[in-house]
């Protein structure tokens, strides 16, 4: 599978996506735990279908120390007893974020209260950051085909 653009190919459009990135790059030093973004970045990439994604992130988590299990698990967290209350509350805020035309009306205020229970102001600030951030690099990804499976962990870091 081939690429339908190439990101990087012409001076302007790679400068874009270069603030792209660093914006991203930012976004995921703000104070949300490591292994939270990555399961987060993983669910968020499953719903939206982007393999690219989802390829990196499930290899960045498991070289980050993530365990196999939770990984996998990722898809069905609501039913799987390996992620902590505040992982959850954070699994639920970005799947509603995602989900956005789905929940008609955007993340509910049930789900938004549980995750401020478990996150500060700085922290959901972060989270909506990096669900909103995944969502549009998914949908970039997606709309160009960006073939998966050659990703090594690190990579762009």
């Amino acid at each position: 599978m081939d690429a339908r653009l190439d990101f990087f190919a012409d001076e302007h459009p790679a400068k874009a996506f270069k603030y792209l990135m660093s914006a991203g790059k930012a976004i995921k030093e703000l104070p949300v735990p490591a292994a939270t973004q990555e399961l987060v970045a993983l669910r968020v990439s499953q719903i939206n279908g982007c393999a690219v994604c989802v390829d990196m992130h499930t290899k960045d988590a498991a070289a980050a120390g993530e365990s196999a299990l939770r990984l996998h698990m990722v898809a069905a967290w609501r039913e799987a007893a390996v992620f902590t209350e505040a992982e959850r509350a954070a699994l639920e805020l970005a799947e509603e974020g995602t989900r956005v035309a789905d929940a008609a009306g955007g993340v509910g205020e049930e789900v938004w209260a549980r995750a401020a229970r478990h996150y500060d102001q700085e922290q959901l600030i972060a989270l909506v950051l990096f669900v909103s951030f995944m969502n549009m690099v998914n949908r970039l990804n997606v709309i160009t085909r960006q073939p998966a499976g050659n990703y090594v962990a690190g990579q762009f870091h």
